[in-house]
């Protein structure tokens, strides 16, 4: 859970500085920072891709998981779920409620959110949460200046999922092997470069189609150990 709370807290952090900032970031400074942040989510993914044992298995987890996730379309639907929710609470016109809604879509839905919850769990590290929690509190920072205190009640969303999610990994942990949990970490630190690459505008990538690879990377490093 220690990657949660920190996330809470760079949310909360950035949220008041936003509210609080008598001036705004420069756009420049802004496009440079987001650019430093995913350099460095490219570099974590990256070094968690090293860690595996057999890379055949992680290849294959890839290419399978992606087939099942565009047949399943998971990027899609949480797109168009995440389109009726902001316009549902866009005709509400609450500016509490809005920024309470924009911030927790952003902050929840997305790959980061399960991998680091999970790699949380399962191992007790974060190094996934921990990038996270500095592209949620710079990104509080900006929604914070414009939305204001709603952005910060976000994290009760934040806490509440990524911490059921961090529990629930915590207590497979015993049937997880140390292969796989090698495997399923090299194939979201391979998720993880495509998020990078996302932020940095390099290629558009569909990761939430790709979550299923971290199934089937459990399920072949118990099969071929």
């Amino acid at each position: 859970m220690r990657g949660t709370l920190v996330n809470v807290g760079a949310i909360i952090s950035g949220t008041l500085i936003g509210m609080f900032a008598t001036t705004r970031m420069p756009d420049r400074i802004a496009e440079t920072t987001m650019n430093g942040i995913g350099l460095f989510t490219i570099f974590v993914g990256f070094s968690m891709a090293l860690e595996s044992q057999n890379m055949l298995i992680v290849l294959f987890s890839i290419v399978l998981g992606t087939i099942v996730g565009s047949l399943l379309d998971i990027n899609g639907r949480l797109e168009r779920t995440t389109e009726k929710l902001e316009a549902r609470f866009a005709k509400e016109g609450s500016g509490v409620g809005q920024g309470f809604l924009a911030a927790s879509l952003l902050f929840c839905v997305g790959p980061m959110a399960i991998l680091g919850s999970i790699e949380d769990g399962l191992t007790g590290t974060y190094r996934i949460l921990m990038t996270k929690a500095l592209m949620d509190g710079f990104t509080s920072i900006v929604f914070g200046a414009t939305m204001g205190i709603g952005v910060a009640l976000s994290v009760l969303p934040v806490l509440v999922y990524q911490g059921i999610l961090t529990l629930a990994a915590s207590k497979v942990q015993g049937l997880m092997t140390d292969l796989a949990v090698l495997e399923m970490t090299a194939t979201g630190g391979l998720l993880i470069v495509g998020i990078g690459f996302n932020m940095l505008g390099i290629k558009k990538i569909s990761v939430a189609d790709m979550l299923p690879s971290i199934v089937f990377a459990v399920i072949f490093a118990r099969l071929f150990p």
